[in-house]
């Protein structure tokens, strides 16, 4: 049976209480990945994936969810700033689906919203090189998704 692809808050009654998540970043280009610690309390780069072809890049994804002993992926969902969904979100969607035939691992959606142009002005006030930027930044920005889901799933349990 596919896995489930629900809002973050809903995905999360579907994880176990502990175990490690997978942030992901999906661009046209590259996949920016981030894990969690087993207690989710901190997310962590791990690599930027260059896009090939669909079954590699799953491949290489849940490969990394294995290493790590993930229980869940968190991808993050490009909303436009009007609360709509474009291209790039239903691109998103449909990887979503994709990976979700492949795995029993619960999908939840985070909205991503600016999270590309917020690590650009970071790492530029860190006075980080163009070309630098230009290599990290996916990874990062899976960071930056995946710490502000794990910030919104710490709030929800302070509730």
């Amino acid at each position: 049976m596919p896995a489930l692809i629900l809002p973050l808050v809903d995905a999360a009654t579907h994880w176990p209480e502990r175990g490690g998540l997978v942030g992901l970043d999906l661009g046209t280009k590259t996949i920016g990945v981030a894990v969690s610690n087993p207690d989710r309390r901190l997310a962590t780069g791990v690599e930027t994936i260059q896009r090939k072809a669909f079954k590699q890049d799953a491949a290489r994804l849940l490969a990394i969810a294995a290493e790590r002993k993930a229980v869940g992926f968190v991808l993050g969902l490009p909303i436009n700033m009007d609360g709509s969904e474009g291209p790039r979100a239903q691109s998103t969607r449909a990887f979503a689906r994709n990976l979700a035939g492949l795995t029993t691992l619960t999908i939840g959606l985070w909205d991503e919203r600016l999270s590309t142009a917020a690590v650009e002005r970071e790492l530029i006030g860190m006075d980080v090189s163009r070309a630098k930027r230009a290599e990290v930044i996916d990874e990062h920005a899976a960071i930056f998704i995946l710490q502000g889901a794990l910030d919104r799933l710490a709030n929800l349990r302070q509730a």
